[in-house]
């Protein structure tokens, strides 16, 4: 019954930024987590950044300084900026939403259970 929807994709140089968004269609969809995931031809899905209802977040290693999550719980909408963009980080971006993952008190992500179509991100030199 959840559905969500992503924009904001594009193709920008290297160094650019873009800012990605993602809005689901219901306000009480029994979730306390969003976040996006990101998948690169021939390249496993992964975990690029997640935020709970409450405002924990954890980032991938490899994005760390330059993306940075937000969200506004009011509108349904969750953000994504991306600086200093890198040529490894083109991808196919999907929104995601569920229940919050803790391991050891440590916010690791969400469990997803539902997802957008997605978004392109291309970065080019």
């Amino acid at each position: 019954q959840v559905q969500l929807a992503e924009s904001g994709g594009g193709s920008v140089q290297a160094g650019g930024s873009l800012r990605l968004s993602c809005t689901r269609s219901v306000f009480d969809y029994g979730g306390d987590c969003m976040g996006w995931f990101r998948q690169a031809p021939g390249k496993e899905r992964e975990l690029v950044s997640s935020i709970t209802s409450g405002g924990t977040t954890t980032y991938a290693d490899s994005v760390k300084g330059r993306f940075t999550i937000s969200q506004d719980n009011a509108k349904n909408t969750m953000h994504l900026q991306m600086n200093s963009l890198k040529l490894e980080d083109t991808a196919m971006y999907f929104c995601a939403a569920g229940r919050a993952r803790w391991t050891n008190v440590k916010f690791v992500g969400c469990n997803s259970n539902y997802w957008g179509q997605g978004t392109k991100v291309t970065v080019s030199s």
